[in-house]
């Protein structure tokens, strides 16, 4: 199973969800789902997003587990 890694990100760069919320501009309930790795899909718009709110490449995004 692939992991987004987004609390940990979170975690490392002393930032909250509601910051995070805020800089990605989307809805809160998607946000919300996608924090807490309850979706299914990603757009490749928002991994880059990502990648530049928290200054990493898309391999820092992601976990693969045995899950």
């Amino acid at each position: 199973m692939i992991r987004l890694r987004v609390t940990d990100l979170l975690d490392e760069n002393g930032k909250t969800k509601y910051w995070l919320h805020k800089q990605l501009g989307m809805s809160y309930q998607n946000f919300n789902n996608m924090v807490n790795n309850r979706t299914r899909s990603i757009q490749y718009e928002m991994i880059e997003t990502l990648c530049v709110v928290f200054d990493c490449t898309p391999n820092d995004l992601f976990d693969i587990t045995d899950e």
